[in-house]
């Protein structure tokens, strides 16, 4: 099976090269070649179009950034959609709403094409290690015949159901994400301001209900630490509360908490954090209580 694989920044590099050491027929394309050069170095073959890329593979796998990377990427002159062959399996890996996954499928559909909208959860090391958690929704049958190629990629492998299907379960998980972030970081924040030792603060915290993956994560890997080198960077966080703010909202609610989430991402990106980790969210919070959440000297 002749797979590609389009965007290859920090999950996309990790995921291809799972792909290259499974056995994988491996071409890539990314819009800075820098990015697959590693790749290349390993094996895989190089396309310098989408076009090239799509008419020679039977599965092309897509990790971009935002939506509209997502829509130019497939309905772009020299896109997916007016290249692939009928039969080509299409897996898009990146966090859309549900609409952008459903628009493209109706188009694939009509081109005879397969498109599974495959969100992933697991950040870069899930990536590195292929324990990823991946939704996926669209057509069933196409699911089962590229299942082989996801079964590579993550442990977790979950068919939801039709298309878009994989794009809202991703939302629902960030937004948990995006709220659990500032609470930890509100949280972290206020115990700081009142004297508490930080660390062992985080200790009690683990050990008692308020404990949660994202507390862990951010205090142990990043704010202690001071070190906000993205595994998952602030902007992408804000897009994808934005986009599950949407869902709350079409689903009937009308106050609730990915409300001030939002508000809090939005926030540190405007402060020049956007590119940093998500863990960044607290940054504009220690400004306000004038105090740094920190390990002790």
């Amino acid at each position: 099976m002749k797979v590609g694989f389009i965007g290859t920044g920090v999950m996309g590099s990790r995921m291809a090269k799972r792909l290259l050491g499974n056995g994988f027929h491996l071409m890539v394309h990314n819009r800075t070649i820098e990015k697959a050069q590693p790749l290349i170095e390993l094996g895989a073959f190089y396309s310098e179009t989408i076009s090239s890329l799509v008419s020679q593979c039977q599965v092309v796998c897509t990790c971009l950034s935002m939506p509209d990377d997502v829509l130019n990427v497939y309905t772009g002159k020299e896109g997916i959609i007016h290249t692939a062959r009928p039969g080509t399996i299409c897996i898009d890996f990146t966090s859309v709403g549900a609409d952008t996954s459903k628009t493209i499928f109706e188009m694939t559909d009509a081109k005879k094409i397969s498109y599974l909208d495959c969100p992933v959860s697991g950040g870069p090391e899930g990536a590195e290690s292929g324990t990823l958690t991946i939704m996926a929704g669209g057509e069933e049958v196409a699911f089962h015949k590229v299942k082989q190629v996801l079964e590579v990629l993550g442990d977790t492998i979950e068919y939801l159901g039709p298309s878009g299907s994989g794009s809202i379960a991703k939302l629902i998980n960030q937004y948990l994400v995006a709220v659990h972030s500032l609470a930890a970081s509100e949280a972290m924040v206020a115990g700081s301001a009142y004297g508490l030792d930080s660390e062992q603060l985080l200790k009690v915290l683990k050990t008692s209900y308020g404990d949660s993956r994202i507390l862990r994560r951010h205090m142990e890997q990043y704010v202690f630490n001071r070190h906000f080198t993205p595994g998952g960077a602030v902007k992408y966080v804000h897009k994808d509360v934005r986009l599950a703010n949407q869902l709350l909202q079409e689903a009937g609610l009308n106050q609730f908490t990915g409300q001030l989430a939002e508000k809090a991402f939005q926030t540190a990106a405007e402060q020049g954090h956007s590119e940093q980790d998500m863990s960044a969210v607290i940054k504009p919070l220690e400004e306000d209580a004038g105090i740094i959440v920190k390990r002790k000297k």
